[in-house]
């Protein structure tokens, strides 16, 4: 007769504070979506204001992921998790009390450095203090929270904004991460990594090289595309990423190895995410805010109109697992990806100034139905196209590229918004918005292309799982969502 399997000291509070810690991060992520026009009546400011508003947040938060996980390795996970989420919770603070745009974007930064330090070490904490055989269900749990966060994201900031005020978005953060920070320093234990190394010159150019181009490309309509400081973001960021790329192929211990990109299987996928959240996250971007300045509707009906969309993968994503385990994740991530493509594509199709929600039903189903296809299996596709040993870079390298992905969608959807529309009224919103989702659609249709890089692999128990077996079984690992954070 089994032993049943001891429980590790502090292993339910690893749990309790690593998921609500990875709530808030994943939340802030879109919470602010839906209180975008509130924001504007309120602080003023032009769209690029209001992309920088989402940019400031997602791109620090990108460009410094990896850097968060080698500072915990090297100088201790539980004193980073600490730090993260004191930085984070002191820069929710500072947003709820902005005056101004200009300081409510230089605290959304400083949130992102925050989030950046915490969100990765996470999972390693979670890991560490949870037994082997309780693993899959502790990562299930923590998946299930911070995709709830994703889901709940316009909603709540949403009921947020109408009810209360736009702050409220951002000090919702203050209490939960107050009661947090004794509990982190009381709970968790500490922990390293042997032989860890940072990365400093690769994080300098890529964090210069993508704030030039996202700066380029959210200012361009504004200042005009051949202006000279539009030309000079384009060209030296343009410059810095390269120097990132080399940086990657010539140094010994590279944040991100570009000699991982050789893989089919990890440049397939790692190619997909980029393009899938530009075109979804550059349309909720614009979305949220059609169906305020465009159809009327107050910022607590916004957030559930949206819900079919954003909500769809707590209901799908059990079951697209179950599909990949039998065929493999790469058909299902590409025909996730093709769903999501439509859902978009039927947007375009049917938005004006007066569509009824009725009609934009099916385009929100599709999508959301799509976008579960795309995350059940991904983590799992990651993780089996690379050794064990590179796991964790690995994992670190798409999530980052998921938010780079997404940054660049605020930036490239708004800049095509600008271009052929504008709030002044709800036919010119709509002008805007049709053009921007039609790209979009065609990001996340090459998103859909870029998955059939992934090559079908044979296990030896002769089972194809096109890319999701990995260390026994990645299809619970993509389901429990590791490597999400």
């Amino acid at each position: 007769m089994n032993k049943p399997t001891p429980r590790r000291p502090g292993a339910v509070w690893t749990l309790i504070i690593t998921s609500a810690a990875g709530f808030m991060a994943a939340l802030d992520n879109l919470v602010v979506t839906t209180a975008l026009p509130s924001i504007r009546a309120d602080l003023g400011g032009a769209l690029s204001d209001l992309q920088w508003t989402v940019n400031a947040y997602t791109l620090t938060f990108a460009v410094l992921l990896m850097l968060g996980a080698a500072l915990g390795d090297r100088f201790g996970r539980r004193r980073l998790f600490v730090t993260g989420l004191t930085v984070f919770t002191g820069a929710s603070a500072a947003a709820a009390l902005a005056t101004g745009i200009d300081a409510l974007i230089a605290a959304r930064a400083i949130q992102g450095v925050g989030a950046a330090i915490m969100m990765p070490l996470t999972l390693t904490l979670l890991t560490a203090a949870v037994p082997a055989a309780r693993r899959g269900a502790a990562l299930g749990i923590f998946s299930a929270v911070t995709g709830l966060a994703v889901a709940g994201g316009p909603l709540i900031g949403g009921s947020l904004t109408e009810h209360l005020s736009w702050q409220w978005i951002f000090w919702l953060n203050v209490p939960v991460g107050l009661v947090l920070l004794p509990l982190a320093a009381l709970r968790l234990r500490e922990s390293y990594a042997p032989n860890a190394r940072l990365d400093i010159p690769g994080t300098l150019l890529v964090s210069g090289g993508l704030f030039g181009l996202v700066h380029a490309l959210v200012n361009g309509q504004e200042d005009g595309w051949t202006s000279t400081p539009i030309l000079a973001g384009l060209l030296a960021g343009t410059a810095l990423l390269g120097g990132f790329v080399l940086h990657g192929f010539r140094h010994r211990n590279p944040m991100l190895p570009m000699r991982l990109f050789k893989n089919r299987a990890f440049l397939g996928i790692n190619l997909a995410g980029l393009l899938m959240f530009l075109g979804m996250f550059g349309s909720i971007f614009l979305l949220t805010q059609f169906m305020q300045g465009a159809l009327g509707h107050s910022p607590t009906e916004a957030g559930l109109r949206m819900l079919p969309w954003t909500g769809m993968p707590l209901l799908v994503a059990p079951f697209a697992g179950i599909l990949s385990d039998r065929i493999g994740g790469r058909p299902v991530v590409a025909a996730g990806l093709a769903l999501q493509a439509l859902g978009l594509a039927l947007f375009a199709l049917v938005i004006g100034p007066d569509v009824s929600y009725a009609a934009q039903l099916p385009a929100l189903i599709v999508g959301g139905v799509g976008m579960a296809l795309y995350f059940a299996p991904a983590a799992g596709v990651v993780m089996a196209s690379v050794r064990p040993a590179e796991q964790g870079i690995a994992s670190g390298a798409n999530n980052a590229l998921r938010e780079v992905g997404g940054a660049l969608g605020v930036a490239v959807l708004g800049a095509v918004f600008a271009s052929r529309g504008g709030y002044s009224s709800p036919a010119a919103f709509t002008d805007g918005t049709v053009p921007a989702v039609w790209i979009g659609a065609a990001a996340v249709a090459l998103a859909a292309l870029a998955a059939l890089l992934i090559p079908r692999t044979k296990p030896a128990d002769g089972t194809v799982l096109g890319g999701t077996a990995v260390a026994g079984s990645a299809a619970e690992q993509a389901r429990s969502g590791l490597g999400r954070a």
